[in-house]
């Protein structure tokens, strides 16, 4: 590809964002004006800052190994570049010089990761372009180089397709590697504990990275909210929409007390800010009465969480329900269970019944009741090491089939 048609196809990748999404960057960004020759972004320096032009012209251009400038385009006003700053702790790609007076909106990570957690929505919106343009850029670089390939001798073409491969097996991989860091910032660092309750939890990523998260809510002083669930996608796309469903049900947990009321709320807020309905979550979500014991919980389609009570047999826990953000109409009932103490609730992810080993054998439903019931004594976090450790035991060297997570509530 010339570098005048290079030109052209960053032009029209840097097209102007909608009007939804510059209100909300508006919103929390900060404007700065810059002189002519002003460098916003050097390549090969790790930034953090997402610019928008509001007025003014900016010139994006990357030195090449050979030393040669390449200019890949001009932003004008309601135009943006820098946006993997705001996920990624990569070197800049390219160099960003202003060629007129220049007037930016400026978004730094630390603003946006604020802002994530107050309008899950809009950040959706931003985040969804983000990823959007990047996979185009991608895929304009990818076409180049199989132009540029095209073009060698046929002696050479071996040689191009396993070049081709490498680079898409990169790409992939870095964008695994990205949604595993937004998984993990996302998770609670440490579970809160209660003087009659405890908490223990555990999640591994399979290689390509899903969408579960967990949680565990102090609602007020007697009310504990326990959540886990499970974004019915791969990639970096699950771990964004996890982003945003974790949000919807902190925000929607601390309106209600009624866990159908606040799986409800989640439901709704998914089809606010899906574009598509192919994406959806399986979830548990119970709130837990600490003076009573009183455990009132939904199931939507997630794993029937096991009872562990000493002296009697491991019980799936009963309950129906639907996937949330799947279809209109949802309709979920609550179910109640009292928790007496010494009390285990073991909740997981399908990643843990569904681990195979190298005979392709599935673990099951039945050995995890095994576990479970041999640990009946355990601690919380004993109980989680003697799961993951029973299921490693039984995957050996084979490759994990999704992510293993668990959640435990172990009553004092």
């Amino acid at each position: 590809m010339s570098e005048i048609g290079t030109t052209s196809v960053i032009r029209r990748t840097f097209t102007s964002l909608e009007k939804e999404t510059l209100d909300a960057i508006r919103s929390v960004a900060v404007r700065y004006e810059y002189p002519p020759e002003t460098t916003l972004c050097r390549q090969g320096e790790v930034e953090h800052t997402f610019y928008m032009v509001v007025n003014g012209q900016v010139a994006i251009s990357q030195v090449m190994e050979d030393g040669h400038e390449r200019l890949l385009g001009i932003v004008g006003p309601n135009g943006y570049f820098g946006e993997m700053g705001l996920i990624d702790d990569a070197p800049r790609v390219a160099n960003c010089i202003t060629l007129t007076p220049t007037t930016v909106l400026q978004l730094t990570e630390e603003t946006f990761d604020q802002f994530v957690e107050t309008s899950p929505a809009l950040a959706y919106l931003i985040l969804q372009r983000i990823l959007s343009n990047a996979r185009k850029i991608d895929q304009m670089n990818i076409e180049e180089l199989r132009q540029k390939n095209a073009a060698l001798e046929k002696a050479y073409a071996d040689l191009k397709a396993a070049q081709a491969e490498i680079v898409e097996k990169e790409r992939l991989e870095r964008e695994l590697e990205l949604a595993a860091d937004v998984q993990r910032s996302l998770l609670p660092g440490d579970l809160p504990q209660f003087d009659d309750y405890k908490f223990a939890a555990y999640l591994e990523p399979a290689r390509q990275v899903g969408g579960d998260f967990y949680d565990v809510l102090a609602l007020d002083e007697e009310h504990i909210g326990v959540l886990i669930a499970d974004v019915a996608d791969k990639g970096f796309h699950a771990a964004l929409f996890m982003a945003v469903t974790r949000t919807l049900f902190l925000q929607a947990g601390q309106r209600s007390l009624s866990p159908a009321e606040v799986a409800m709320a989640v439901h709704q807020g998914m089809f606010d800010v899906a574009t598509t309905d192919d994406t959806f979550i399986t979830a548990f979500y119970g709130v837990l009465h600490r003076p009573s014991g009183k455990l009132t919980y939904v199931r939507a389609a997630q794993d029937r969480p096991l009872l562990a009570r000493p002296g009697v047999p491991v019980q799936p826990l009963m309950g129906n329900g639907r996937f949330l953000g799947m279809m209109p109409g949802l309709a979920l009932q609550e179910y109640e269970i009292q928790i007496q103490p010494g009390d285990r609730l073991v909740m997981f992810s399908d990643g843990v019944v569904d681990a195979v080993n190298p005979q392709d054998e599935r673990y099951g439903g039945k050995r995890l009741e095994t576990a479970v019931q041999q640990g009946v004594y355990l601690s919380a976090a004993e109980l989680v090491e003697h799961i993951v450790q029973d299921v490693a035991d039984f995957q050996q060297d084979a490759a994990p089939f999704d992510d293993l997570t668990l959640l435990i509530l172990e009553a004092k």
